[in-house]
């Protein structure tokens, strides 16, 4: 193993096995470099950093929240609570709910799908459709105003 101290605190490991392990000592930050090119940052409040080759980045916080960058710009956000929040390269947003509800979110429109089979839409222009799980059918206009409801 090479150790190299720096003036400024700083510390640079070259292991034998070539992991490179730098600790910035101002911002009490690990860098590990590993051979095949995956990167980790440990950071003072216990976030963790991975940078993988492909591009992917993985981010760990400190209240176990996981969110996945990918290199072709899809995101992926796991909550302790069991949510899983995916954001397509388009912006398009699916939130899984961990009690079976699951919401979209596009430009055109925000929906709610509900475990019993409910779906509720509101559209851009303020446009409301409930269809709910017996078949029933329910349109509110812009203002509000039911403007079908339909059994």
């Amino acid at each position: 193993m090479t150790t190299i101290s720096f003036f400024n605190g700083d510390v640079k490991k070259i292991m034998p096995d070539q992991r490179v392990i730098y600790y910035y000592a101002d911002a009490q930050t690990t860098h590990t470099a590993y051979p095949d090119g995956l990167e980790v940052l440990q950071f003072p409040n216990n976030q963790i950093e991975k940078h993988y080759p492909d591009g992917t980045k993985e981010i760990v916080f400190p209240d176990h929240t996981v969110k996945c960058l990918y290199s072709d710009g899809f995101k992926e956000t796991f909550f302790p609570d069991g949510t899983v929040v995916k954001v397509e390269k388009n912006g398009d947003k699916t939130v899984v709910f961990s009690n079976g509800q699951k919401e979209i979110h596009t430009v055109q429109f925000k929906r709610r799908e509900y475990p019993d089979g409910t779906i509720k839409t509101v559209y851009c222009n303020g446009r409301q459709e409930t269809k709910y799980s017996t078949g029933r059918v329910q349109i509110k206009d812009e203002e509000g105003s039911i403007s079908l409801d339909k059994k």
